[in-house]
């Protein structure tokens, strides 16, 4: 006899894990819509004013401020990094594109 749960509880497990992933996930893509939604009118504001796309002071106290974060979740923080900085290219592609039709 093993401790291991019969196939058919593994699988009802695995299900409920996965929904709950999929929530998330759904979550997480509205969440980034609605930053993204904020960061474009940043993007035309900065282009309306003349200011750089790229605010590389302001990124490096994000970074340390996700990072901090991301310890406290118990996330690795230099995916954390990663992460913003995958999401920060987007936003400067925005900012340079609103800056281009200013």
């Amino acid at each position: 006899m093993t401790d291991q749960a019969p196939a058919g509880d593994a699988r009802d497990k695995l299900a409920d894990l996965r929904a709950s992933i999929d929530n998330i996930d759904a979550a997480l893509i509205f969440l980034l819509a609605e930053r993204f939604r904020c960061t474009k009118q940043v993007g035309v504001l900065k282009a309306t004013h003349g200011m750089p796309a790229s605010d590389p002071a302001r990124e490096e106290q994000q970074i340390a401020r996700l990072k901090r974060l991301a310890l406290d979740a118990d996330l690795d923080p230099a995916f954390a990094e990663k992460w913003f900085n995958f999401v920060v290219a987007e936003v400067i592609r925005h900012h340079t594109e609103a800056a281009e039709t200013v």
